[in-house]
């Protein structure tokens, strides 16, 4: 009974090598080429390429069936289910079904296994076989592919389709370096900012259509991939391009920051002081900034960079000034107004006979603009009046104010003639001492704000012997006297 068994084991061990047909023995013209190891992560795809040769007789050589070929997991016999076959005849394993796949080249001799969401339990070692008529049948069992799979790492890539665009639609995917196209293994899902009023329904898939706004320049975004426990992902920060807005200027003061100013605002300096001006945009990609005066339409820049700076400020700068932002996708522009202040200027007066009436004309100059007026004595001589003593013409435009005075009576002795400007911020007089038959002279008087103090030479005119250039201060008796 015993040494019947021993026999039965015997026929066993010997009946082994006959299942796979010569694969222990190695026959010349039976070649295989592939690599002994591989390794894919979890979840990926591998090309595991392959090329076999294996003798076929010359009298077979127009033969038109093509060979059939196997990968087998080490171990199982050419009877198990295989994982991959070109034989529609044979069932291939349940759990390598759609995943594992021969490349349609074998005419060529191509052995070539694609594999797709592989999982742990694909780790092991594979032979290969080849089947043609009865003259081939042939396992490379000298010739294992070992597989190794091993836990999802990679990281996904996010791929823009173009570059992004304040309010224009935009297509953006997210893939694993490594997984197939159509896999439906690995998980997607989406988040950050941009996506926050979006639909979370439309978050679970590897690609994303989204509009974007300009806040959302610099915001991140990430796709996460999850495979059972394990997750990935990858987060990127968003370069949106959009046209300028939020210009706007401010007046850079030495000791207390920079003032935003509104636009179309009204900015006063005074004449001589130093003015900085910074233009600020909020744009990508960064805008052109330039300066105007006027209109940035109809004139040419007095500046080309963010800060404009005037240094010393002049009455010619007075007026409007405009900033322009402009890139590829737009423009903006926002302006103020500029007023120079300057200091109160007293031209004249200026006097002379003509016939028998004394003609006087006085000038005034600032800004703000001067009020201008006559005083004869203590009585304060109306602008544009005229009566049987005296006639006065006044006029002004923009910072000019101008007066002439015509005296048609006799005057008394020590009688002062005053021309008195004035504006908000100053006041300047200038007095004539009429003497009759003796020279008449002039004194300018300059005081504080609203006032008419001090004193400055000026001129007066002349009539024969009666009226002498000269100088004179309120209250004395004349200079040089004639």
């Amino acid at each position: 009974m015993d040494s019947g068994c021993g026999r039965c084991g015997m026929l066993a061990l010997l009946l082994l090598p006959l299942l796979w047909a010569g694969s222990l023995q190695v026959n010349p013209g039976y070649e295989l080429k592939v690599a002994e190891s591989v390794t894919v992560q979890e979840g990926l795809c591998i090309l595991v390429h392959c090329h076999f040769s294996y003798p076929w007789p010359r009298r077979n050589y127009y033969t038109s069936s093509p060979p059939y070929i196997y990968w087998f997991l080490d171990g199982d016999t050419i009877y198990d289910e295989p994982v991959a076959t070109n034989n529609q005849n044979r069932e291939v394993k349940t759990e390598t079904r759609d995943r594992f796949h021969l490349v349609q080249d074998i005419r060529n001799n191509n052995c070539s296994l694609h594999i797709t969401d592989a999982r742990k339990g694909d780790s092991g070692h594979y032979v290969f076989r080849v089947e043609r008529g009865s003259d081939v049948k042939y396992t490379y069992r000298d010739k294992k592919l070992t597989l190794r799979v091993t836990a999802l790492t990679e990281k996904p890539v996010i791929h823009f389709l173009e570059p992004l665009q304040s309010g224009r639609l935009s297509q953006l995917r997210c893939s694993v370096p490594g997984s197939c196209q159509g896999s439906t293994s690995l998980t997607f899902s989406w988040r950050g900012n941009v996506i926050k009023m979006m639909d979370p329904s439309t978050l679970q898939t590897s690609e994303l259509s989204l509009s974007p706004r300009p806040q959302d320049h610099n915001t991140s975004l990430t796709c996460q991939v999850n495979l059972h426990d394990v997750t990935t992902e990858r987060t990127i920060w968003l370069n949106v391009s959009y046209a300028p807005q939020n210009l706007s200027i401010s007046h850079l003061r030495n000791g207390t920051g920079p003032k935003m100013l509104q636009n179309t605002s009204l900015l006063t300096i005074q004449e001589g002081h130093a003015l900085q001006l910074q233009c600020v945009v909020d744009s990508n990609p960064p805008a052109k900034l330039s300066w105007f005066r006027g209109s940035s339409t109809l004139n040419s820049s007095i500046s080309n960079s963010g800060i404009l700076k005037l240094s010393p400020s002049r009455i010619e700068d007075e007026g409007k000034i405009t900033c322009h932002a402009q890139n590829a996708l737009g423009n903006q522009t926002v302006s103020l107004n500029l007023s120079v202040l300057y200091d109160l200027q007293l031209l004249g007066p200026s006097c002379s006979w003509d016939a028998e009436d004394l003609h006087c004309n006085c000038s005034s100059r600032a800004w703000p603009p001067p009020s201008l007026h006559w005083r004869l004595g203590e009585v304060l001589l109306e602008g544009n009046s005229s009566n049987a003593s005296f006639t006065v013409t006044s006029n002004s435009a923009g910072p000019w104010a101008n007066s002439s005075l015509r005296l048609h009576r006799e005057l008394s002795p020590g009688m002062k003639l005053h021309c008195e400007a004035q504006n908000v911020r100053r006041a300047h007089s200038v007095t004539v001492l009429l003497l009759p038959g003796q020279r008449a002279c002039c004194g300018r008087r300059q005081g504080r704000p609203g006032e008419a103090h001090g004193s400055q030479m000026d001129e007066c005119g002349e009539r024969g012997a009666e009226v002498q250039r000269g100088a004179g201060l309120e209250g004395q008796g004349p200079l040089f006297p004639g």
